[in-house]
């Protein structure tokens, strides 16, 4: 889909790399830059201790791509990448703005250099404000400062962390998006842009039907325990043979006689406790305890079929382990595999009519910088001089 479209990633970590990496599985040739200490998400398994040889969340989202190592620091270096630049479609970056404009890489000096490129920055906290330098990972911008977290927790929990790289894909996937509005632009007026993206930013958002809410009335319930639960349909009941399901009315009117026929209680739709949305909410508890009472006495297969059968929305409560077996994720295409046999996870879109082939795994450190400066016109005498 992406073919024809080259990227230039100076980037670390998850969110851009992941951005990135989404635009390589779609077919856009993607050259990562790195300094000559690499991405430290190649050392994330040392960092926190644990002895791995294998390294899936760095496959994950540098797959497909072509690494070469510059030290922007130095004259020559800084040089090679603006030279690079030159020949790109899109430069995505994570790195702070003072760096960038210290090493004459910042937005204004290369879209004046080279007016069709398509400058992102991705950041923590944005381009402007008083935190625009401020380093921002994803359990600090995006889960704690943008308040993911704390509406995530139950009422009366104490802060836990975001699993890893959650809101850092979250933010790959709005920087993909922005990116290509940009090249639509493009291909309209010719010219390229400045498109920003951050953590902050794409938080505010993920939480944006409840933020919205606290905009506009000033308040917002909190998140509850399945007994205290706002709308008690929308929870959760677990089976006799201890399987969780996650169950969600789409309209208390329509789903409910359904769901009290699933679970063989329909006589609770003339109960007057749980004859209305109004009525259930004020008898959440009751309702939850009676519901937790007909699930539990149903196996798994049988409370699953009896919901179907109901046209109702439900899924099954999941761990990884069970998704990676799970037969619809198979057929949804959730699973990649690269040319070197790893299973990965999926870019979150699918083209039918695209043979899905495998891909390339990620480039060992500085694997293609000889040859990425060979295309650039440097000579051997000078790819050698550069460490190449």
């Amino acid at each position: 889909m992406l073919r024809d479209l080259k990227v230039v990633e100076l980037a670390t970590y998850i969110a851009a790399p992941g951005a990135a990496g989404i635009m390589a599985d779609w077919g856009a040739d993607v050259v990562k830059v790195e300094s000559p200490e690499g991405d430290p998400m190649r050392r994330f398994f040392e960092t926190i201790g644990a002895d791995q040889a294998a390294n899936p969340i760095f496959e994950l989202d540098n797959r497909g791509k072509r690494s070469i190592v510059l030290d922007i620091r130095s004259p020559a270096g800084a040089e090679a990448l603006k030279r690079l630049v030159a020949t790109a479609d899109i430069f995505l970056t994570n790195v702070r703005p003072a760096a960038l404009r210290r090493a004459g890489l910042d937005h204004e000096t290369l879209l004046s250099a080279f007016p069709r490129l398509i400058y992102c920055s991705l950041t923590g906290y944005g381009l402007t404000g008083p935190d625009a330098d401020k380093p921002g990972m994803d359990v600090a911008a995006f889960w704690s400062r943008a308040g993911v977290g704390a509406l995530t927790a139950p009422k009366g929990a104490e802060p836990f962390p975001i699993r890893t790289g959650m809101g850092d894909h979250i933010t790959s996937l709005a920087t993909v998006s922005a990116i290509l509005a940009a090249v639509h632009e493009r291909h309209r007026t010719g010219v390229g842009r400045l498109v920003e993206t951050s953590l902050l930013r794409t938080g505010a958002y993920a939480i944006g039907s409840d933020l919205a809410i606290q905009l506009h009335f000033g308040k917002l319930a909190s998140t509850r325990p399945r007994r205290e639960a706002v709308q008690p349909l929308a929870n959760f009941f677990q089976t006799r043979d201890g399987r969780w399901i996650c169950l969600l009315a789409r309209q208390g009117a329509t789903d409910w006689p359904r769901i009290a026929a699933a679970v063989g209680r329909p006589e609770l739709v003339d109960d007057p406790r749980f004859s209305g949305a109004r009525a259930r909410r004020e008898n959440t508890a009751a309702l939850v305890d009676i519901l937790d009472e007909a699930f539990g006495s149903m196996d798994y297969q049988t409370a699953a079929a009896a919901l179907d059968e109901g046209d109702i929305t439900w899924a099954p409560w999941q761990t990884p382990r069970d998704l990676v077996e799970d037969p619809q994720a198979l057929a949804a295409g959730c699973f990649v595999e690269t040319t070197a046999g790893i299973r990965s996870p999926a870019a979150p879109a699918r083209f039918p009519g695209i043979e899905e082939h495998a891909r390339s795994p990620a480039p060992a450190l500085g694997a293609d910088t000889a040859a990425v400066l060979a295309e650039l016109g440097y000579s051997e005498e000078e790819i050698g001089e550069m460490g190449a």
